[in-house]
């Protein structure tokens, strides 16, 4: 039949000058074959320039032949070496050649695709080299049920339309490259485009899942880094979506698997090395790690691609594909990937240096913000700004210098008045964290639902008012001081959050899912007796002795009066000069007076009254008038050996003296809360517990 041969060589020559269509064309080709040929399979398989591997350039069957070894997802080619398998021994054959399957399968009984065919009735394979310019470059089989009985003009034909078929796999092979490297400069393009644009985490990372993802088919995209000695985290994690978009992932996600971070970090040497991992590899390994199980049978994940971002002097970090399909991945999508990896390194560098400025832009500003304030209020306290040399002074100051260069948590205890924030001011700045903001708290100054997101802040949306982010107070203090005045006063609940953060230097925003890490020593005051508030439980014995590591007593006036005289020409000084008056002598009667005087406010309560004084007196000496009527109608103070006061009926006492020397006013600019620094809601309720009535007993 020379004419109808050459009818098909005529056809099979124009079908591959004129179709792009790898599809098309083969399909076209197998048609025309069958009509010639009675074959039942048609196989192309590719061959590297050594001969080392090949892979299935196209299949097509009649009937429903199935056989392992199929393309990839997306109808990517698998690739794999070809020592050990029949095309070993095709590849040496020179001509077309006749196998029978039962003689093949004997000699590779472990080749399955020859097992598959003989149980479908498949018995004869025959071998066409594929060559172009005397180059090996493919193997064309043909497989059929009944021998076929080949003529010589036969075995020409077919060897002519293998030259054919060899053409159109080399041009093939050509356009699918330059389509492949097209799409992988694109891709390139486009990663490079989001490096320079994108600045945010998230966005950044999608993009790139995106790019990614329309070259190499993926349904899950990470990141994982991991800093020296710390455990690994995820920098950016993707899941596909049903329309083809990425989501970020939740990081809790792995919370019902049993013992999460153990199973995560069991897979990290398996991570750190370049490997794709499908099909029964990806099996065999769920069943040797946990995690891996999981998202098998969880999520649907049956082929993994690693590929190490590592380079020198930098946190270790892993590229990480996951897919539904079980041969998603090869070599060559390995391959691939691995040219991206500078890019997606760069990424990583960028988005970790910017979230690190922007961490510190935010961290100076608010750091300004409470250093101007600082500023503004007071000057750092050092040692010497504290006046009095009395002998219970002298032990203070040997405690504060003792304590003062440690990062040991302390309690400063004392009555209302005697200096507390003084001595929280001197231990920050004679400590090594002097550098770094002294942050301060009031607890008895805010309400108790708001204490919680003054401390540790909260995220958007996390209660109603919460209309932005706010940073806490912890957060803030990072690297510096805290101070917590009236800690006697926080609520039972937030007691046990603070106790948190004593032991594990961590905290969580109000609706927030991030654990953050503090690096803040702890300064905490108190004018109430805490081993009380234990005792009546109102306070937790746990944070009592976690806070009472170093405590500091501060003793009231009464206890020093050695001291009142050199603290009033301290403000004296001061006040003369700030208010641009004349220098007042002082009279022997009133010194003698202001040294009985119980001082109910301490050092405060003195420095109030001098204030006043300066401001008030008109003649050569100060006037105390105001004072002399508060101080003969308040308690003298008890002599030494005398009985003591219990020390509900000395705060009752304080309080009353209070009161009268503000006519019984509790609130307002000129109330006692004022005068004793003291939130006047809490003021009301130890008036209560006491029974203070001020419309009875101030008159």
């Amino acid at each position: 039949m020379p004419d109808q041969d050459d009818s098909l060589l005529l056809y099979l020559n124009d079908a591959i000058a004129t179709t792009r269509n790898k599809e098309d064309l083969f399909r076209s080709m197998t048609e025309k074959l069958r009509l010639i040929f009675p074959f039942d399979a048609i196989t192309i398989l590719t061959l590297d320039a050594e001969h080392q591997y090949r892979r299935v350039f196209l299949r097509d069957y009649l009937g429903e032949v199935l056989l392992p070894n199929q393309t990839g997802a997306g109808g990517k080619p698998t690739r794999g070496p070809i020592e050990g398998t029949p095309v070993e021994l095709f590849v040496h054959q020179t001509q077309l050649r006749q196998y029978d399957l039962e003689e093949l399968l004997k000699a590779y009984p472990q080749y399955q695709p020859f097992g598959a065919l003989l149980e479908r009735g498949m018995r004869y394979f025959i071998v066409v080299p594929l060559r172009t310019s005397g180059q090996l470059i493919g193997l064309l089989s043909l497989v059929a049920r009944r021998q076929p009985e080949f003529s010589p003009n036969d075995v020409d034909l077919l060897e002519k339309i293998g030259s054919l078929v060899a053409v159109a796999v080399t041009n093939a092979l050509a356009f699918e490259d330059i389509a492949r490297r097209e799409q992988e400069k694109s891709m390139q393009l486009a990663l490079n485009n989001a490096l320079l644009s994108i600045k945010e985490r998230g966005e950044l990372f999608r993009t790139i899942a995106t790019e990614i993802n329309h070259v190499v088919p993926c349904d899950y995209f990470g990141v994982r880094v991991r800093e020296p000695h710390s455990p690994v985290r995820a920098l950016a994690e993707f899941n596909k979506q049903p329309d083809g978009t990425f989501a970020a992932l939740d990081e809790n996600r792995y919370d019902d698997l049993p013992h999460p971070v153990q199973n995560k970090q069991a897979v990290v040497e398996l991570f750190s090395r370049p490997a794709v991992y499908v099909g029964t590899d990806f099996e065999l390994l769920s069943r040797q790690y946990d995690l891996l199980r999981y998202i098998r049978e969880e999520r649907g994940t049956q082929s993994i691609l690693c590929a190490p971002l590592d380079a020198h002097g930098e946190p270790a970090a892993a590229l990480i594909l996951a897919s539904h399909q079980p041969l998603a991945f090869t070599e060559e999508t390995l391959e691939l990937i691995q040219t991206l990896v500078p890019q997606i390194r760069l990424a990583i560098q960028n988005v970790l240096a910017f979230e690190q400025i922007d961490a510190l832009r935010a961290q100076l500003e608010r750091e300004r913000t409470y250093l101007i304030d600082e500023i503004n209020t007071s000057a750092a306290a050092r040692l010497d700004d504290f006046v009095g040399g009395s002998a219970v002074m002298q032990q203070v100051y040997t405690r504060l210098s003792q304590v003062a260069p440690t990062d040991t948590t302390v309690l400063i205890t004392g009555e209302t008045g005697t200096g507390k924030e003084l001595v929280a001011r001197a231990l920050h700045n004679l400590s090594p964290r002097k550098e770094r903001a002294l942050i301060k708290i009031n607890c008895a100054a805010l309400p108790a639902q708001l204490i919680e997101s003054e401390l540790f802040g909260h995220e958007k949306g996390a209660f109603t008012g919460a209309h932005d982010r706010r940073i806490g107070k912890f957060e803030l203090a990072d690297g510096g001081t805290i101070f917590l005045d009236e800690v006697g006063e926080l609520p039972l609940d937030l007691q046990a959050k603070l106790l948190r953060v004593l032991q594990e230097k961590e905290f969580e925003r109000i609706g927030g899912r991030r654990v953050i890490q503090t690096d803040v020593r702890v300064i905490a005051a108190t004018n109430r007796v805490l081993e009380e508030e234990v005792a009546a439980g109102h306070f937790r014995a746990d944070l009592y002795y976690r806070l009472n590591v170093f405590p500091i007593r501060l003793p009231a006036l009464r206890e020093r009066p050695e001291d009142i005289e050199p603290l009033m020409r301290h403000f004296l000084e001061r006040f003369t000069k700030q208010m641009g008056k004349p220098v007042r002598g002082l009279r022997e009667r009133d010194l003698k007076a202001l040294r009985q005087y119980g001082w109910p406010g301490n050092v405060r309560e003195l420095e109030h009254v001098l204030e006043q004084a300066v401001i008030v007196s008109q003649g050569p000496f100060l006037e105390f008038a105001g004072f002399s009527a508060a101080a003969q109608a308040a308690p003298a103070t008890p002599e030494t050996g005398g009985p003591l006061k219990t020390l509900k009926d000395q705060e009752r006492d304080h309080i009353l003296a209070a009161l009268r020397r503000t006519s019984g006013r509790v609130s307002g600019p000129n109330g006692a809360a004022v005068l004793l620094d003291i939130n006047p809601k809490t003021l009301e309720a130890r008036m209560k517990k006491l029974g203070i009535q001020r419309t009875v007993e101030v008159k």
